[in-house]
């Protein structure tokens, strides 16, 4: 997200600096030249070089990748909506200009709705590569053509005299009204991404949840820039009723929060009620942005001002927020700023029919509710009282609570990541080492544990996913456990917080990075099991979950060994996939439901993938559940994966 918005920065300053400074065929040559070299970028696939190493932080690696593989071709993508307005206003002086911007939002919003269902599915990712590049040929033939049609149209001289008349009525725009422009567009963005946080990891974690914001976001810029006809100068929005509902909604969301309606114990009320909130806070925002936009004539600087506000709310959530904050608290910092923001705006601006007086009580309201509110959120955002530590980096948010006491023998530590739980512990000193939570004695992947520490006096185990490390609770005396975490904050955690690792007898390294980029560049481990452990609820890895991914995993196996997927998750149905992957390959799949949660233990799933037919007739294994087939499911590849295909 940062990388995008960054390039889109660069675009509209790119394109407000071209209108301002170059004349017409300047423009167009300057233009033509660059569209030109970026055909260089095509087609737009990413060679193997630009793996990350397995133990190196991701996101600079990342953001080369984008640049090397859609930088320029980006650039000037972003570049086209205000510099095809600014061409029409010079060429068509009569045609409202702005309802531009919201066709263009609505071709983004339709493009997002429609990817995962019908492209996604069907399209692998190589083909989908070459189709881009070639629409993104024609659409460089049809902005060249473009430039240099406003070029010979603007030679008309009826136009030059109709563009001098409208040119000498304008004035550019005052020092204050700019100011507005970048707070709102950086509260817009700021409140996309704070709410999207929020919903995803602290009220649901649900498969593509993360789309529902972003389309909220789109449609408010949709209806905002929708001017003409009867509609008012903001088109939609009206500020004499999305102010007052605003600040109820605040209201009632921050209530919600402290009494518990409005938390992660009712999603169903509380993933609408902030779906709701978001869509009038971003109406606020973009409408108040749309009533305050300039003449044709300054649009390149209005939009270049959009883009400076995004990219700040992005550096704001995406990288300040995790360095400062343990929690997703930029959120309530968002909405009381919008409040206030909203009082400033109507105490600027009352309703005709209000007096002195009125405006100044209801002002001084209104910064009350604001503060009041504000404060509650942020105190909904701070760790509860049984949290013992709170986490945020690149990859989320992870806190540490406990139940009781540390010295009851019923005290349990969790670890969450959001609202997903990575595993419990007991705090009492003889309880320590018993493994629970998801791999209890009846759990799939206990019964394979168990089958190979019967087979010889030490086994060798890999283990992508530490979690809280329970696993090596089971690690006898010469026993050798190799865990891949790709989290740094978990491996600290995991040490700091819990005793699953320094109590273990087995013998233990670890390495942190992407397990299965570590996998492919070690020699073989030759483990007795490998498993295969770094799923959640809404958020599946894919590398791992593919054709290449089981080559791998079988490198680093004894010919006897086995591969045990975790696939426990209440939205997503894996299991079907591992077998697919399995027949693939020639091995066989085995699917252990331990279904009775009891106690200290957890409803599990596990895939067991092996060609050893000991293990596959082991009487531990008889409880053996039958895959049930999706039908129509494609086994996935590198190439070709889709989170829709598994959806339950």
């Amino acid at each position: 997200m940062v990388f995008f918005q960054m390039v889109l920065l660069m675009g509209y300053g790119y394109s407000d600096w071209v209108v301002r400074r170059l004349d017409q065929r300047k423009q167009a040559i300057l233009h033509t030249v660059l569209v030109l070299i970026s055909l260089a970028w095509l087609p737009i696939l990413a060679g193997d070089q630009w793996k990350p190493d397995p133990d190196t932080e991701p996101s600079v690696r990342i953001l080369l990748l984008l640049l090397a593989t859609v930088g320029l071709p980006y650039f000037l993508l972003s570049t086209t909506g205000p510099l095809v307005q600014a061409w029409v206003a010079k060429t068509h002086p009569q045609i409202k200009v702005y309802r531009l911007f919201a066709l263009s939002n609505l071709a983004s919003l339709l493009s997002l709705l429609c990817y995962p269902p019908f492209i996604e599915p069907h399209v692998n990712l190589k083909t989908q590569a070459m189709a881009w590049s070639g629409l993104y040929c024609l659409f460089a033939l049809m902005v060249i053509v473009s430039v240099w049609r406003t070029l010979r149209a603007q030679n008309s001289s009826a136009l030059d005299h109709s563009l001098a008349s409208v040119t000498a009525q304008t004035q550019a725009p005052k020092r204050g009204l700019v100011v507005l422009w970048y707070l709102l567009a950086t509260l817009g963005s700021v409140l996309l991404l704070s709410f999207t946080n929020h919903m995803t990891q602290n009220i649901a974690s649900v498969p593509f949840l993360w789309i529902v914001p972003l389309v909220i976001y789109l449609a408010t810029f949709i209806l905002v820039f929708d001017v003409g006809g009867s509609r008012a100068q903001s088109g939609w929005y009206s500020r004499k009723w999305f102010m007052p509902l605003l600040m109820a909604l605040l209201l009632l969301t921050a209530n919600g929060m402290v009494e518990g309606y409005a938390s992660t114990m009712n999603i169903y009320f509380a993933l609408p009620l902030f779906c709701v909130l978001l869509f009038v806070a971003c109406m606020f925002c973009h409408g108040e942005l749309a009533a305050m936009r300039p003449e044709p004539q300054y649009l390149t600087q209005f939009y270049l001002a959009l883009s400076v506000g995004g990219a700040i709310g992005g550096l704001l959530v995406g990288v300040l927020a995790p360095l400062v904050f343990d929690s997703f608290a930029e959120m309530p910092l968002a909405l009381m700023a919008c409040t206030l923001l909203a009082t400033y705006l109507w105490w600027q601006s009352p309703p005709p029919n209000w007096s002195k007086g009125w405006t100044q009580s209801i002002t001084a309201a209104t910064i009350s509710m604001s503060a009041l509110t504000g404060w509650y959120l942020w105190d909904y955002s701070m760790p509860s009282e049984n949290t013992i530590v709170s986490k945020r980096d690149f990859y989320g948010t992870l806190s540490v609570t406990q139940t009781g006491p540390l010295e009851d023998k019923k005290t349990l530590r969790h670890l969450y990541h959001g609202t997903i739980s990575h595993g419990w512990q007991y705090t009492d000193t003889q309880l320590r080492t018993k493994p629970i939570s998801y791999f209890g004695p009846e759990a799939g992947i206990s019964k394979v544990l168990d089958f190979y520490a019967q087979q010889r006096p030490s086994i060798d185990v890999g283990i992508l996913g530490l979690g809280i490390g329970v696993l090596v609770a089971y690690g006898r005396e010469n026993d050798n456990y190799r865990i891949y975490e790709l989290v740094p904050s978990v491996l600290e955690i995991a040490k700091k917080y819990f005793w699953y690792l320094t109590d273990s007898k087995a013998n233990l390294s670890l390495t942190l990075g992407d397990g299965r980029l570590s996998l492919e560049r070690e020699p073989s481990q030759q483990f007795d099991m490998l498993s295969i452990d770094a799923f959640s609820s809404d958020s599946i890895p894919m590398h791992l979950m593919t054709v290449e991914a089981l080559q791998v995993y079988q490198k680093q196996i004894k010919p006897e060994g086995a591969i045990v997927y975790n696939v426990t998750n209440r939205l997503i149905n894996l299991a079907p996939m591992v077998q697919l992957l399995a027949q693939q390959e020639g091995m066989t799949a085995i699917l252990i439901s331990d279904t009775t949660a009891r106690g200290d233990y957890y409803k599990t799933d596990f895939v067991i993938v092996t060609r050893n037919q000991k293990l596959i007739q082991d009487l531990r294994l008889a409880s053996a559940t039958p895959i049930v087939p999706i039908p129509g499911l494609k086994v996935w590849t590198d190439n070709h994966n889709n989170l829709f295909d598994v959806l339950r």
